[in-house]
């Protein structure tokens, strides 16, 4: 293949364009969908907004035109920038610190559902033809110091431009970023590079330190014959108002309603995704000191050790997101078993094989204390949802079973969704009936609650991981799902009639503390303000938000 030398100006300019057009064609799109183009004001605010991205990625390859660097740095954005069309196109998503986080701790199976034919096909499309263009291309020679200053120039003159331009268009532009934050985080692939760069600092902002003690004065005093045992389960996707028990007109949830749970319907999450939700919801901090936090400090499962309680993980998802670190944990996830993991991974009902053996498995001196099991879901992870559930409870038909979810009716994928719920609900079931055939040596109990929840095609918005301030509330209302034994009851004096009365609202700020006043430890850490269960166990102290 005959390779043209080109000056690095035109390669900056031509790869710059393609991506402020084509690469950004979801702003362009939202930008319509909103009506912000419309009119001479509107097509002005589409010009300064075409003009701004068009310097800042000029002035961003400006900074990268190198020798030997530039044409590797521009197809590396080419390449992001049609990953990030796709699925911004595709599922409504926006890219910040958060959602590349989720990205870089995906594993192979859950990549697998979002990357098919159609993610093949529009990043080909974006970013084949400039990607061949690019290998056609090759830079003339130039010394460093010549290279400095054209690179100098451009990106002195590019911002010099955006700040014009800003100044120019500064009235509609700032209505528009006020009133839709979103689209400063559809800027592509300007989105990727601030989020990437922001992950890369946050270990500059935090000096490293070990983990700061907690509850180190934890213990359990003995009460009654027999220890507690409570299975906590971490759902994975589970949006309350889908569940039968919170409302929901299709009976989703019938196991659990049999059962005689108690659900509180008013619970909020701690992040929209599960690498910001789930070691929040186990941290004793609260969601907005955790998140401002300049050093990491143990969590819930810490302290449970330090009462000298037993602790097991059990994960059937791509792991704890370092809450398991420091106790015994096992990883279901590639286990073999040929009916509840045929497809590759596995179904929920994994969690619950084994756990007598696991159980008898259990330090003797730590089980008489109590045992708290953790049971972390696949639940219902999108797009796949139809994979989140076995033939037998696929009772919403049609199911969307297509990767990209806007090749499905929205009645399809809310089929696939709901039947991934119905699942759950007897995942929870079985995990009750279990807890009930060991009651006579243990006092047992469950609570569930989800990590995050999920947009099914709301507004066109799919799956979950915007930014928490924007992102709607079916990403952030989840269910919070609890059954005690008589046992468990009297021992806490906590009542399951109790918790059906009234309404209270909850967020994971109070997981840590009620789960230890459902354990009864006592701990400097616990706060009886902060526990979901202390107004019917005769504590007399109100739940706040």
């Amino acid at each position: 293949m005959t390779r043209r030398q080109v000056p690095e100006g035109w390669i900056i300019l031509g790869v710059s364009s393609w991506l402020a057009a084509a690469g950004n064609w979801p702003l362009w799109r939202e930008l319509h969908v909103l009506g912000l183009l419309e009119k001479p004001a509107g097509w002005a605010l589409g010009a300064v907004a075409g003009g701004m991205v068009l310097l800042l990625l000029t002035a961003l390859l400006g900074m990268l035109a190198w020798p030997r660097v530039l044409r590797p740095a521009a197809a590396l954005l080419l390449v992001a920038a049609a990953a990030g069309a796709h699925f911004m196109g595709s599922y409504g998503v926006v890219i910040d610190k958060g959602m590349l986080l989720n990205v870089l701790q995906t594993d192979r199976h859950e990549a697998a559902d979002l990357v098919g034919p159609a993610f093949a096909l529009s990043a080909g499309l974006l970013a084949g033809v400039p990607l061949l263009l690019l290998a056609r291309c090759r830079s003339r020679p130039v010394g460093w110091r010549a290279a400095a200053r054209r690179n100098l120039g451009i990106v002195a003159g590019s911002l010099a431009l955006v700040v014009l331009l800003a100044l120019a268009g500064f009235q509609p532009l700032a209505s528009a970023m006020r009133n839709h934050k979103h689209l400063r985080y559809m800027v592509n692939p300007l989105n990727t590079v601030y989020a990437l760069g922001a992950l890369a600092a946050r270990p500059l902002r935090q000096v490293p330190q070990p983990l700061l003690a907690t509850g180190l004065d934890a213990h359990v005093p003995p009460r009654g014959d027999r220890p507690p045992l409570l299975l906590l389960v971490v759902g994975e996707t589970g949006r309350s108002d889908h569940f039968a028990l919170n409302g929901y007109g299709r009976d989703t949830t019938p196991e659990l309603r049999r059962e005689g749970v108690a659900s509180f319907r008013d619970a909020w999450s701690c992040g929209t995704s599960t690498a910001a939700s789930l070691p929040c919801m186990f941290s004793p901090l609260g969601r907005a000191t955790f998140e401002a936090r300049t050093r990491d400090t143990e969590g819930l499962l810490d302290v449970l050790q330090h009462a000298g309680m037993a602790v097991l993980w059990i994960d059937n998802q791509s792991g704890c997101k370092g809450v398991c670190d420091r106790v015994p944990s096992v990883h279901l996830a590639r286990a073999q078993d040929p009916a509840l993991c045929a497809g590759g991974q596995c179904l929920d009902g994994i969690l619950l094989q084994g756990l007598d053996r696991r159980l008898a498995e259990m330090p003797a001196q730590q089980r008489a204390r109590g045992v708290v099991l953790v049971l972390h879901q696949i639940g219902s992870h999108g797009p796949a949802y139809h994979a989140r559930s076995p033939a037998a409870f696929k009772r919403f038909q049609p199911e969307c079973t297509a990767a990209n979810l806007q090749e499905c009716s929205r009645q399809e994928v809310v089929n696939a969704y709901d039947n991934s719920i119905a699942y759950t609900d007897h995942v929870l079931a079985s995990a009750i009936r279990w807890l009930r055939a060991v009651e006579p040596q243990w006092d047992t109990g469950l609570l569930y609650v989800s990590d995050h929840g999920e947009s099914l095609g709301e507004n066109n918005l799919y799956l979950h991981g915007l930014p928490y301030g924007i992102a709607p509330d079916v990403q952030k209302h989840v269910p919070w799902i609890t059954w005690l034994s008589t046992g468990l009851q009297a021992r806490t004096g906590v009542e399951l009639e109790c918790l059906r009365q009234g309404e209270v609202r909850l967020t994971h700020d109070h997981l840590f503390h009620s789960v230890l006043g459902l354990m009864q430890v006592e701990t400097s850490a616990y706060r009886v303000s902060q526990d979901a269960y202390a107004r019917c166990a005769g504590r007399n102290a109100p739940v706040l938000p």
